[in-house]
């Protein structure tokens, strides 16, 4: 269903103007081209075509408005034209001419004339009028933008080109142009995507629009059409746009990169424990990553321990298995030797969930630990962790390490990603199994034999049972003996925390064995792509759906080579099975008391479920047609070859079947093959006319023909095989239908957004417009998305997770459809960059949305068959060629002809062997149902006739076995290979021999051979003459074939080796066309090389087709060559395609040369360096002696050459080292390819910009309104003014000019800077200076770094802060609507602002002053190197390389290569250059370019190297610690400063310093090493990093010695620098030939036209004030940046952070250390004494704590006498850390209220780091260890109350743990001290013992009850006293109540021994309330035996008497 309309004219306008007309219809626009200077009438002469999918309906309008275009402003409406549609809907096709309306709806005169037609549905068309139509003079049917399928490129609009024939479907007339603004000179092929070579196919009666600045690419021109947002810069991409709707793209990435081992380290530090629920707990913490455990040391008798132990686990796997391998984190309670202790708590995620957080890293999170045994129990504490993945080349930014005085909130730092709720819950996760089917064979056919003999019947050979991991755990199902079709209905049952932090279920069949079971499939679900989490999202829930299985090929061996494949690494080569299963997941209700609480892994038995529940059966019909086989790799043997196609195992029919089943043939027979002859009949009841139609799924076998000598190619010339297979799955088109919608989305978006970002890499105008464009098809192709989708909402067999997934998948899209409109208005030329990363994380949720994550229809394997073994494969996802009605919904490949690249499978694929190409298949292929397989030929070539099977011959729609292609036309290919550049170094020089081998259809030609280079030009046009290809010419002219390029190395023995490959489309010019702009002569492009899946370099080359008309090839444009050269048979490229050139100066300076290797074992003595461009250069002088002097002697030298004036085409310049032996020898040592010189042109500078003076005459104005005062000044000069009162730092006046921009200065106090400092009041990184009253004398070294570092992370975090206020801020801007405000008034603003702001932080001063201010020094969280450019400012660094470049994919190989670094620079110009800078003063000629430069005579250099202090080391012993220590290494100095190691830390605080003596050139690399002390054996590297100390030295950052920010004579804050701040200042002002300074009075300095204020007096010693200039001159340094011409940024005194690198470990972090490097040349004054960085030694202080009483303890013991309830009561203390020194009071003995009388001492002497605030023990680890290790733990004391027992272990009954920094102030009295002061912290005022010294009060202690609540359980009176040492000395205490400084005794009522005083009353207890019952039992049996004994004494004689005296 489309509507199409052809605008034809507008006519009647007014004036002359540029026209352009915008047609719309359901929200869908489209634009024409512009049409420059019309007049009266307009033509456009365009078709647009809708597709539509519901039909349309008689009321709906369509809209066209006409414009005058303008390329500034927006365009103008001229008028508008509306029409409602019922008429079209009746006739089906109406032509209209009629007026345009204007915005007040009245007619003007302007008229217009169309022709809407409309398609319905059933394909029919009103008819054409053919004549009329294809007479109009259709200027452009070009076929440029158009997309990759264009038919249903989504929305677009399809014009009508001038070449269809009338006759054909109408996919055919769906073109679709799109212009695009200039032509890339760079041919991305990004992401698998080349560029059509030609701009655009137009007839030449169009004028083209030249850019001024191309104008020597004639060719070039803007996008002359549309609305320029929407042009297609579709050449971006070659051959992926294509150019008809007849071909789809290539895959350019051959190899799969799945499977291959990477390295991989996990790091994790368990910092610490909290509310570990139990009592009295020992824990250990055990980390398991995948199968290794690792565990902390024990912590004893605490509830929340602290560990801060770091472990590492190393890895090499393949991602997919590393991703899945489980983190768990458990806490074991009281673990030893003997026994394994009990768990208290875990906590589990996998590998993949951290690397996907942001810097692949959790820090410092707590993660919450349960108990997977109890589901009942709520949570069992915190365990505060950082957890690290790092892979190969991933760098981690570790936050910075400082005294991390964080409150620790909990809450809100969770260990969980973004979006998990912090309250998980236990979920069951029921996976069912129903049945499988398809299964291969797993047994060997003699195993067959064997059964049958014995057994007497064929047995299916496999006994299959179904794997699920999940989570670490495992479930098996039953085993299914001899089943090819097993059922199973069984469930297993997980129960894991929802939502679960592992991302994959794998679910595996396997084949059970006596000796190994082994994986038949395996197929992993991605929880997130069957949930949703958002507010509208859904449980993960699946199927029941069959999920397909691939893996090896089906042939069953012993020894399977590609048995990984079937567990699911790398892509599988083959189908195995499909599986039909199901999964949901119910969340818990954990308070229920039925629910089983065991996390075991259950199966189940579960219900099946009906057949038909996964959709109904349908018979679907694979087409396939070989149009070309080509390229065949020479090693498969010329035996004949066929192709095989498969879909599931229909039309597999080696190994496929494995016996004919011919149960459900209609729902779904397997072998349709074996037993076809069988099932002839059964097919009749189909009613169809093919009901004989037995499937073809190979080709006939045919030998191949030799191309080369690397390929053959199969001789399908006029006849092209076909295939066809029937076969029946359920039907679930729905799915991929949805999936190829949003796929179609995607691809369009990411062309886009590469032509977007290929604008940018070329500088291209306007990417901006492009960007408006790509985000305009995105909100349109949403839209479309939710119309389509939303139709299909009730279909019978849908799944739960189809109706979820539609409906978020609409919600996502319609959502994303509106922020890309939004976003489109937010677009400017300045936000592009931005705008365009959020834009791709569009296409990442767009690719994430269309992978279906439940299976249909299985995917088609290509195999090409030799012998009838299978060779290589190709894959090909079934719905990229799933057949729909709605074009959007079409595969992308359905119908198109695609050109495939076999490869061979599993490992054999890796690396070099699957780099060449198995084969290259140009395939047709079409699948769809059997029923709507009418029109399966539609998108072949035309020109064929169909050759039928003999029982097919009379029915049309019975499918041809082969096509005879009729039509042929012949044409001459021309190749212009000019050259490449950065190619891959294929030979051990590290240089390579390249040539290019072209390969077009059957034919391949090279060029020659160039020697030793890797940047060849080979400057050689190939031609292939009489080319052949079938079909009709003007399909031909759109849709040539594709030309593969690949390049090797010429050995000279041996093959040449493949180098890497690219792929390009010609430009077709037909007979009947002229060769001339702006499509001829084609012009030169970059095509992207590839190697396996990495690039390797670029070919700069064009290609043309050109047809061989009826006159022969004396048609064909002359091959004009430039004539000044003669290179025999080698054609140059012809004039017009090459280059234009121009003269150009290339000027090189020569430093040095360092680091040379040796060259076969030989040293390097006499090096020499070659520069080549161009095929011109020149040598460098001679070095004599390499190891005396390694620098050059003449510095520059210069050569001319021919350049092109295009300078993206400039070849790379190539730079050789050779050493020259004796006899003339010379050995290459190493090369280096300059790629690019962009950054080393010099463009002579503008005449107009350069007036400083005149700028700063504007100036004035605004200097005036800010300064106030100084009006009088003399013109030209610019004042920074800087307040004196404050520290120089508060007021920073930025004066940033442009050359020619009006500037505003901007005066103002930074609004951060005041709020730092009312940070530092409330407490910071300052706050140790503030306590002790901070006097100099206190401060020191550390003082200052630690306030640094606290600047750094306030920073920090105000950036942040600042980012995101930004964004809200632009939000606000959409929102308003704000757009174009008048600059204007902003800018006079500005001043104003600030001058408001100068008075309000005026009232501050006062305050600021006398809180006395840290200087600071910069820490730079990474080397100074990435912060200043390298030092690259003037002397450049280029790595030598030698050896062939690794082939196993890692770039971690280039360090192994540099065999040394050639130190130098260029200069580039066109000659000649403008007078004026030759005629400056003091420019010396020998120097060119170079003015300035230092000599480069040895120097020698004091050296003085600071290491403060190393970071987060790699663990080098077995007990998860190291030993470190530095050592230094320079030139010949070597210091290891290993008596001095530090033992068992892995964050070691050095604080040393390094003098070292050195002579630059021989001695400038500096290496500082971190060791391991190993008391035997060697000392193992631990990291090392390395500092050129050279390029420092000479930068004209003055790298030397850093700028402080204040200037003093003593104190901490010493000036390091033997030369003063004034006399740097006169050196820089000197060297730069700059004017001044000039000091002038009142603190005043000029330099060039700026004028510094700043203070003038210094402080000595003594206090005696003195008049200086140092403090202006340092305020000009520490501003030189803004000097003009000379200023740059100098490095300020600072701390660099360098990451340590292991050589084995290549590429990843062992850990960063803290340093910086000062250098003082000797020649000049000697420096002072190194600044004192010692670290700081802890300060001993004693710790008093007095118990006073406690109150309210909870009662334990029943008194044995009186029955009271009482405790014996005695409370412990500790320091944490120091449990082995607990303290104990006495017992009070039998307290019957919980109230007890201590008066006891505790007293705990310790070492304390201030600035660390923590406590730093020494002990040794254990009695093994050979030194004491030191600890650092957080002060805190821990005091717990005891129930003393006599015989029994005594009872805990509850504890309190303050720490010292922080802790509640106790309560006044027992009854206000409750559990708040615990629980909630954070609302209590807090006081710090080192601030208070004295504290008293009452505090709570706590337990937890049975419910894991806290409560209450007594309370304690305790005062802390905190002395220093030295005060602890002067007034001793003893302990408990000892002497001196006795307690008193406690006043305790003596209840002890209460009934030994009071008996009467204690007999009264025991009788009347303990013993009454007892007593009362007692005296009845006691009265009762009695009786009895009576009863017996006095019977007998009763019965003698009464037998006697009866």
């Amino acid at each position: 269903m489309a509507l199409l309309l052809q605008l034809r004219t507008v006519s009647g306008l007014r004036g002359k103007a540029d026209r352009i007309a915008k047609a719309a219809f359901r929200g869908l626009s489209f634009y024409t081209r512009v049409l420059e200077n019309c007049e009266d009438e307009a033509r456009f002469d365009e078709t647009f075509r809708w597709p539509v999918a519901s039909s349309i309906d008689g009321n709906e309008i369509l809209e066209i408005q006409v414009f005058n275009y303008s390329k500034v402003f927006s365009n103008r409406l001229i008028g508008t034209f509306r029409m409602v549609l019922q008429k079209v809907v009746e006739e089906g096709q109406v032509e209209v001419m009629d007026t345009l309306i204007d915005d007040n709806n009245s007619a003007i005169q302007t008229s217009i004339s169309i022709e809407i037609r409309y398609q319905a549905l059933d394909g029919t068309v009103g008819a054409w009028n053919d004549k009329e139509f294809l007479e109009t003079p259709s200027v452009h049917s070009e076929g440029d933008g158009r997309y990759p399928l264009e038919t249903d490129s989504l929305l677009s609009g399809h014009r009508q080109g001038s070449d269809i024939s009338p006759g054909k479907s109408n996919q055919q007339s769906a073109e679709r142009s799109f212009r695009r603004a200039g032509k890339g000179v760079f041919s991305a092929m990004k992401l698998g995507k080349m560029r059509p070579t030609k701009d655009d196919h137009r007839k030449q009666d169009e004028p083209a629009v030249l850019e001024a600045e191309d104008l020597d690419r004639k060719a070039m021109r803007q996008g002359g059409g549309l609305e320029p947002d929407t042009i297609s810069l579709a050449s971006v991409t070659a051959v992926t746009t294509n150019v008809s709707n007849k071909r789809s793209k290539p895959d350019i990435k051959m190899e799969p990169s799945a499977g291959r081992p990477m390295d991989y380290q996990v790091s994790i530090t368990i910092i610490e424990a909290r509310q570990l629920v139990g009592l009295n707990m020992d824990p250990v913490v055990c980390v398991e990553v995948g199968e290794e455990k690792k565990y902390t040391s024990m912590k004893e008798s605490t509830n929340c321990p602290y560990y801060n132990e770091y472990f590492v686990f190393d890895f090499h796997v393949p991602p997919d298995v590393m991703f899945d391998k489980i983190i768990k984190l458990s806490v074991i309670h009281s673990k030893n030797l003997l026994r394994s202790g009990t768990l208290v708590g875990s906590f589990k995620m996998d590998v993949g969930t951290v690397y996907t957080q942001p810097e692949h890293q959790f820090y410092h999170k707590w993660a919450i630990l349960s108990d997977p045994e109890d589901l009942t129990a709520g949570l069992k504490g915190y365990l505060k962790c950082d957890v690290a993945v790092v892979g190969k080349g991933d760098n981690i930014k570790t936050p910075h390490k400082a005294n991390e005085t964080d409150e620790d909130d909990i809450e809100g730092n969770l260990l969980l990603p973004d979006g998990v709720p912090p309250e998980r819950q236990w979920a069951r996760f029921y996976i069912k199994i129903y049945r499988a089917e398809g299964l291969p064979r797993m047994n060997t056919s003699i195993m067959a034999n064997v059964k049958k003999a014995l057994i007497g019947e064929n047995k299916d050979l496999v006994d299959p049972y179904v794997q699920v991991v999940f989570a670490g755990q495992k479930g098996k199902t039953s085993i299914q003996k001899s089943s090819y079709e097993p059922l199973w209905n069984e469930q297993i049952v997980f129960t894991e925390m929802f939502p679960p932090l592992c991302k994959r279920i794998k679910i595996q069949i396997r084949d059970s064995d006596k000796v190994n079971d082994v994986a038949i499939g395996t197929h992993f679900i991605d929880l997130r792509k069957i949930s949703n989490e958002g507010d509208k999202g859904f449980l993960p829930t699946f199927g029941p759906a069959w999920v397909n299985m691939y893996g090896s090929t089906r042939n069953y061996t012993l020894m399977d080579e590609h048995q990984e494949l079937n567990e699911g690494l790398g892509e599988g080569v083959s189908f195995r099975a499909r599986l039909l299963m199901s999964l949901a997941v119910e969340i818990l209700d954990t308070s229920n008391p039925e629910i089983n609480s065991s996390t075991e892994v259950q199966v189940e038995q579960a219900t099946s479920i009906a057949d038909n529940c996964t959709g109904k059966m349908e018979e679907f019909f694979l087409f396939g047609a070989f149009l070309e086989a080509t390229m065949i790799d020479r090693k498969i043997g010329d035996k004949p070859i066929n192709f095989e196609v498969t879909i599931g195992n229909y039309g597999n029919q080696i190994d496929g079947m494995t016996k004919p089943i011919l149960r459900r043939k209609k729902e779904g027979g397997e072998g349709v093959e074996e037993e076809s002859e069988l099932l002839q009949n059964s097919s009749e009841d189909e009613g169809d006319e093919d009901g004989e139609l037995v499937s073809v799924s190979s080709s006939q076998p045919v030998k191949p023909l030799v191309t080369d000598r690397n390929y053959f190619h199969l001789p399908y010339f006029e006849t092209k095989p076909c295939i066809y297979i029937k076969s029946w799955w359920q039907d679930q088109r729905r799915r991929l239908y949805n999936a190829n919608i949003m796929d179609k989305i995607a691809d369009k978006l990411e062309e886009g957004l590469n032509d977007v970002q290929e604008m940018i890499k070329t500088e291209k105008p306007h990417p901006e417009r492009r960007l408006r464009g790509v985000l305009e098809e995105l909100s349109s192709g949403c839209l479309r998305f939710v119309t389509l989708a939303d139709k299909d909402q009730h279909h019978s067999s849908r799944t739960r997770l189809d109706r979820e997934r539609l409906k978020s998948c609409m919600r996502e899209l319609e959502n994303m459809g509106q922020q890309a409109t939004t976003l489109r208005s937010q677009v400017k030329k300045n936000t592009v960059k931005d705008k365009l990363k959020l834009v791709q994380n569009f296409l990442q949720k767009l690719r994430f949305l269309a992978d279906e994550p439940q299976h249909t229809i299985p995917d088609i394997f290509i195999w090409m068959m030799s012998n009838n073994k299978r060779i290589a494969y190709a894959r090909v996802p079934s719905k990229d060629i799933l057949y729909s009605i709605v074009d959007e919904e079409m595969g992308k490949d359905c119908a198109k002809v695609k050109t495939i690249f076999l490869k061979l499978p599993g490992k054999r694929g890796f690396g070099p062997a699957g780099w060449t190409v198995q084969a290259k298949m140009e395939m047709y292929l079409w699948l769809g149902l059997n029923k709507q397989r009418k029109d399966f030929l539609s998108g072949l070539p035309c020109g064929f006739e169909e050759k039928k099977t003999a029982r097919g011959q009379n029915l049309p729609s019975f499918p041809p076995i082969s096509l005879l292609y009729t039509k042929k036309q012949v044409f001459q290919l021309r190749a212009h290979m000019y050259q490449a550049r950065s190619l891959f170094a294929a030979d051990s020089s590290g240089l390579s021999d390249p040539f290019a081998r072209v390969f077009f259809i059957s034919q391949s030609q090279c060029t020659e051979v160039l020697n030793e280079t890797l940047c060849p030009t080979w400057d050689q046009l190939l031609v292939f003459d009489n080319v052949e290809l079938y079909g009709e010419a003007h399909e031909m002219r759109d849709d040539p074939p594709i030309i593969v390029i690949e390049i090797y190395d010429q050995d000279t023995v041996g093959k040449a080796d493949f180098m890497g490959r690219t792929f390009a489309k010609p430009v077709v010019k037909m007979s009947d066309e002229h060769y001339c702009p702006p499509r001829f002569p084609p012009q030169l492009e970059y095509y992207q090389i590839y190697r396996g899946n990495s690039t390797a370099g670029d070919l700069l080359a064009a290609f043309e087709l050109l047809q061989i008309g009826p006159g022969g090839k004396s048609d064909l444009p002359p091959i004009d060559g430039p004539t000044d050269m003669d290179r025999g048979p080698i054609l140059p490229v012809p004039l017009g395609i090459r280059p234009v050139l121009s003269k150009y100066r290339v000027e090189i300076l020569f430093w040095g040369l360092r680091d040379l290797k040796r060259v076969n074992l030989a040293q390097v003595d006499r090096p020499r360096v070659d520069i080549e461009c161009a095929g011109k250069g020149v040598q460098s002088a001679l070095i004599q002696n390499y190891k005396k002097n390694p620098n050059f002697s003449t510095l520059v030298k210069w050569f001319e050459v021919d350049l092109p004036e295009n300078e993206l085409l400039h070849p790379p310049l190539n730079i050789r080292v050779v050493d020259c032996r004796a006899f003339g020898r010379y050995t290459l040592v190493g090369s280096h390819a300059v790629s690019s010189l962009r950054k080393f042109i010099y463009r002579p500078p503008d005449k107009k910009a350069q007036h400083w003076n005149m700028t700063a005459k504007h100036l004035n104005g605004y200097l005036a309104m800010t300064n106030g005062a100084h009006r009088s000044r003399p013109t030209g000069e610019i004042v920074v003014n800087m307040e004196p009162e404050v520290p120089i730092k508060k007021m920073e006046t930025m004066v940033k000019l442009e050359a020619n921009s009006d500037a505003v200065v901007k005066v103002d106090v930074s609004e951060e800077e005041k709020e730092k400092k009312k940070k530092k009041k409330k407490g910071g990184g300052g706050e140790e200076a503030e306590e002790e009253e901070p006097d100099e004398s206190m401060l020191d070294w550390w003082s200052k770094y630690f306030a640094s570092i606290e600047t750094m992370k306030e920073q920090l975090r105000q950036q942040e802060a600042a980012a995101a206020e930004a964004e809200e801020k632009e939000e606000m801007e959409i929102a308003e609507g704000s757009k174009g405000q008048a600059k204007n008034k902003e800018k006079s603003k500005a001043p104003k602002d600030d001058k408001k702001k100068k008075q309000q932080s005026a009232p501050e001063l006062p305050e600021k002053k006398n809180k006395q201010k840290i200087d600071e020094l910069k820490v730079f969280n990474k080397e100074l190197e990435t912060e200043f450019d390298n030092f690259e400012d003037w002397l450049h660094t280029f790595n030598l390389l030698r050896g062939k470049i690794g082939d196993n994919d890692d770039n971690a190989t280039e360090e192994e290569r540099i065999v040394g670094r050639f130190k130098g620079s260029m200069c580039v110009y066109k000659v000649p250059l403008p007078d004026d800078i030759t005629k400056e003063a003091g420019y010396d000629p020998t120097f060119g370019m170079f003015q300035g430069i230092p000599s480069n005579d040895p120097i020698n250099v004091l050296v003085r190297v600071y290491i403060v202090r190393a970071t987060d080391l790699h663990p080098a012993d077995i007990n998860g610690k190291a030993d470190p220590y530095i050592a230094i290494k320079l030139g010949k100095t070597d210091i290891k400063d290993k008596e001095n190691y530090i033992s068992k830390q892995l964050n070691p605080v050095f604080g040393k310093s390094f003098d070292i003596e050195a002579t630059f050139p021989m001695e400038s690399m500096l290496t500082v090493a971190v060791y391991d002390w190993d008391l035997v054996g060697t000392d193992d590297l631990i990291g090392e990093t390395k500092i050129d100390l050279e390029n420092r030295y000479y930068s004209k950052h003055r790298a030397t010695c850093g700028v402080s920010q204040t200037y003093s004579i003593h104190g901490y804050n010493t000036w390091r620098d033997p030369m003063k701040p004034s006399q740097i200042l006169s050196k820089l002002c000197k060297e730069g030939k700059v004017d001044g300074p000039h000091f002038g009075p009142g603190g005043r300095v000029k330099v060039a036209n700026r004028v510094f204020t700043g203070p003038t007096e210094i402080e000595d010693e003594n206090g005696q004030k003195k008049q200086t200039d140092e403090h202006l001159a340092l305020t000009v340094l520490r501003h030189w940046e803004d000097i003009p011409r000379a200023g740059c940024k100098l490095v300020p005194e600072h701390v660099e952070t360098r990451p340590l690198l292991n050589p084995d470990k290549p590429g990843i972090e062992q850990g960063r250390l803290e340093m910086w490097v000062d250098m003082f040349p000797m020649d000049m004054p000697a420096p002072g004494p190194a600044t004192d960085i010692s670290p700081r030694k802890p300060k001993k202080y004693e710790l008093r704590v007095i118990v006073w009483n406690t109150d309210e303890v909870i009662l334990e013991d029943d008194d044995y006498f009186t029955g009271e309830k009482s405790s014996d009561i005695f409370v412990r203390g500790w320091l944490k850390g120091q449990q082995e020194d607990k303290q104990d009071t006495d017992v009070h003995y039998h307290s019957l209220t919980g109230e007890g009388n201590f008066n006891w001492r505790y007293i705990f002497p310790f070492d304390y780091l201030m600035a660390e605030e923590k406590i730093v023990i020494s002990k040794k680890e254990s009695m093994f260890s050979w030194d004491e290790t030191e600890y650092k733990i957080p002060a805190r004391l821990t005091l717990q109350v005891w129930d003393a027992d006599h015989f029994s272990a005594d009872d805990f009954l509850g504890a309190i743990e303050l720490d010292l920094n922080r802790f509640p102030r106790g309560a006044k009295t027992s009854k206000q001290c409750s559990l708040e002061m615990v629980t909630n912290e954070a609302e209590l005022p807090m006081v710090s013992i080192f601030k208070q010294k004295r504290v008293k009060g009452w505090w709570p202690f706590v337990a937890r009850d049975e419910n894991d609540e806290l409560e209450v359980t007594g309370k304690v009176e305790a005062e802390l006293h905190l002395l220093t040492a030295e005060e602890a000395e002067k007034s001793p205490a003893g302990l408990a109540r000892n002497e001196p400084d006795p307690l008193e005794k406690p006043n305790r009522p003596d209840t002890s021994f209460i009934w030994f005083l009071n008996p009467l009353k204690s007999i009264k207890y025991l009788i009347c309330t303990r013993y009454k019952w007892l007593i009362i039992k007692i005296v009845l049996a006691l009265l009762l035996l009695i009786m009895v004994a009576l009863f017996l004494y006095s019977m007998p004689g009763y019965m003698v008497k009464k037998l006697l005296g009866a």
